[in-house]
């Protein structure tokens, strides 16, 4: 495979191998470190793992010229993985406020509601749009609930997940600028500089875990 031409693009892929390590390394770090349910284990290991395997492919899908036929293949797998992390991230959140019970009531409904996205995704092409909606609302309702737990003192580490949610949700929020660009050493968009701060989002939500 031969790289892609445009310099910002191969930025795009640096930082996604970056994220993609982070997050694979979370999910391994919570495997030996955290303590309690190995279903809440399984929720958050999970969710990092995906949003690892998506990432790689992305960098991929970003740092190599690919026939058409491959770059959809690719597009197909990490969304359908983004879309499952979202909602596997949303399961544990409800874990962490409501308990194992309603979360395991609502685990096909939330993957349900990841699939769907996924879906609208497939019948209009291109619409990443519908992630970043479905992953802010995902944020949202993630750091309402740890703020809450973090004044109320009801969940150690509950402080470090709320500050890790808020800077994911600032991370989404660079994503949605499109026209940003930057030349710091390498050529930016606003791809490489989202991932840079999902990476330190993913780090405090990983902590707050860990004394969770």
């Amino acid at each position: 495979m031969r790289l892609n031409d445009s310099l910002v693009e191969r930025t795009t892929a640096a930082t996604n191998v970056i994220l993609s390590m982070a997050a694979a390394g979370s999910a391994i770090y919570l495997q030996w470190q955290l303590q309690g349910p190995a279903w809440r284990l399984g929720l958050w290991s999970w969710s990092f793992g995906l949003v690892a395997l998506s990432a790689a492919f992305a960098g991929v899908y970003h740092g190599f010229s690919l026939t058409e036929v491959k770059r959809k293949a690719l597009w197909q797998i990490l969304t359908g993985s983004l879309s499952m992390a979202i909602s596997l991230f949303l399961v544990g959140v409800f874990y962490d406020v409501c308990g194992a019970d309603a979360a395991e009531r609502g685990l096909p409904i939330i993957l349900a509601a990841g699939l769907l996205i996924f879906g609208v995704s497939r019948m209009f092409p291109g619409l990443f749009t519908v992630f970043v909606v479905y992953q802010l609302l995902a944020l949202a309702i993630a750091f309402s609930a740890y703020a809450w737990m973090a004044a109320s003192g009801a969940m150690q580490g509950a402080g470090w997940m709320a500050a890790g949610v808020l800077v994911s949700m600032i991370a989404a929020g660079i994503q949605t600028a499109r026209d940003w660009h930057a030349s710091v050493v390498w050529e930016f968009d606003h791809n490489g500089v989202f991932h840079l701060v999902q990476v330190i989002g993913l780090i405090l939500i990983c902590v707050g875990l860990s004394k969770g």
